[in-house]
């Protein structure tokens, strides 16, 4: 069983990693297209917390000699399992603009999504992806510590992040 879930934890990984291939393919679509990039520096600071904080679950797991067999194990997969499912349907919901980065088409590309998931949460990539990932990939190795000061620090750029995304948006859209 150990190997199942590991298997199953280790493909969610690797869907994860091809979503930055995504981005990236979108990110220099766009960019050839006139896109305008925002906030690169709180995007940079977001990729550095993202990286360091699945390193410092894996390191406070491995110390803590985390088995990956119990329930809180598997409800750290289900979780991640879920936000990386979230992540595959927000990035088919919005297709050729999603990237990783605060990236805004050129006018007459990039149209507001107003599906009930985009309606009802406002931000369904960092509010039910992004942070369930984290949160899941933490209870995954029963990383405590991590979850606790890693994600208040996280929590810092993506804030920063939401708010640019907020006033870009709303200078750029009138119907938003």
């Amino acid at each position: 069983m150990n190997t199942i879930i590991l298997t199953v934890f280790f493909l969610t990984v690797l869907l994860r990693l091809v979503s930055m291939v995504i981005s990236g393919i979108n990110e220099r679509k766009l960019k050839k297209m006139g896109a305008v990039e925002y906030g690169k520096r709180n995007s940079m600071f977001l990729i550095v917390a993202h990286i360091l904080f699945y390193l410092s679950c894996i390191t406070e797991g491995a110390l803590k000699g985390a088995f990956f067999y119990d329930n809180i194990s598997y409800a750290g997969l289900a979780i991640f399992v879920a936000s990386v499912a979230v992540l595959y349907y927000v990035i088919y919901s919005i297709r050729h603009i999603w990237t990783l980065k605060l990236i805004l088409a050129p006018p007459g590309y990039h149209t507001i999504n107003k599906s009930a998931l985009f309606r009802i949460v406002r931000h369904p990539n960092y509010y039910l992806s992004v942070i369930p990932e984290l949160v899941g990939f933490a209870i995954f190795f029963h990383a405590w510590g991590t979850l606790l000061i890693g994600m208040a620090i996280y929590l810092i750029p993506l804030v920063n992040r939401i708010r640019e995304e907020e006033k870009v948006m709303k200078l750029e859209f009138n119907d938003y």
